[in-house]
């Protein structure tokens, strides 16, 4: 295993004033090829191919929110080791690498938020926070020494295993049960057009999460609160509720912050699957608030 690291992390080149190793250079290879078959896709459209893009855009994008994120990163409820592994496999479909390389990169970005260290700040420009820190993986990792915060995953041979081996669930496996099930319609819409779909919501969240919308919580850093990111990203569009409370399982506090991940959650509460969920109470929220309301009036 650290001789196929030393390998992939090797620089190969410099271009755009920085060192490009092999893993940037097959990153940038694949998401250029799915933005290339989401251009041909219209040329086949099928109303199966779509609805089998949609199904697999909420399985897939819930095992990035509800699984990577709120379980795992943040440990915000309990599932059940089986339905736990399940939701992981789903947003290891969803070609965002491993939980455990998912989870340690989040982690990071909470403990250094807008700062020079965190792992996706738009501090160093929309482009960077959005996709151009996935293309500099010298950078991601270097800024830490590697995946040091995520030992509750790397004891665990499930995770392991996808750390492995996602690309070829993602791509090779998914690829080709959508051909053989659906010829290249299903190629183009199950795979191509869905992933880029999931892979930008959640990007925006790092992105436009941190640029625009409102602020309801001081959190000392520039995370916002959106609604069509909500409804885009699942539910994780109300980022600076998220960024006041990261513990919470649930983002969108009030009834018509719209989150469909906590839907989910709720409803595995209501039969029995999720336990220990964790969300902000009533008198917690109104102390963040008057406490934010001194805070702008002193300043």
């Amino acid at each position: 295993m650290g001789i196929m690291v030393n390998i992939v992390m090797a620089p190969c080149g410099e271009f755009r004033g920085r060192k490009w190793n092999l893993l940037d250079i097959v990153t940038a290879v694949v998401f250029f090829s799915l933005h290339c078959l989401c251009v041909m896709a219209p040329f086949h459209f099928t109303w199966p191919a779509f609805w089998v893009a949609f199904a697999l855009y909420l399985v897939t994008g819930l095992g990035v929110t509800l699984s990577f994120h709120r379980n795992l990163a943040h440990k915000s409820f309990r599932i059940p080791k089986w339905l736990e592994y399940l939701f992981a496999y789903f947003g290891v479909l969803s070609l965002q690498g491993s939980p455990i390389e998912w989870v340690s990169s989040h982690r990071y970005h909470h403990q250094f938020t807008d700062t020079e260290k965190d792992v996706h700040s738009p501090l160093q420009g929309f482009w960077f926070s959005h996709m151009g820190w996935i293309l500099d993986s010298g950078s991601r990792f270097g800024k830490y020494g590697g995946l040091k915060n995520v030992e509750d995953l790397k004891r665990q041979p499930f995770y392991r295993f996808l750390h492995r081996t996602f690309l070829l669930h993602s791509v090779v496996l998914l690829g080709s049960l959508l051909y053989f099930v659906g010829g290249f319609p299903f190629l183009a819409w199950g795979l191509a057009v869905r992933m880029v779909c999931v892979f930008h919501s959640t990007m925006l969240v790092n992105s436009a999460g941190h640029i625009w919308g409102k602020q309801v919580y001081l959190t000392g850093d520039m995370s916002r609160n959106n609604w069509w990111l909500g409804l885009f990203a699942l539910g994780e569009g109300w980022h600076n509720n998220h960024h006041a409370f990261d513990f919470s399982a649930r983002q969108g506090f009030e009834w018509w912050q719209i989150d469909v991940t906590w839907y989910v959650i709720r409803f595995l509460q209501a039969i029995g699957l999720a336990t220990n969920v964790k969300t902000p109470t009533e008198a917690q929220k109104r102390r963040k608030a008057l406490q934010n309301k001194v805070m702008a009036a002193e300043n």
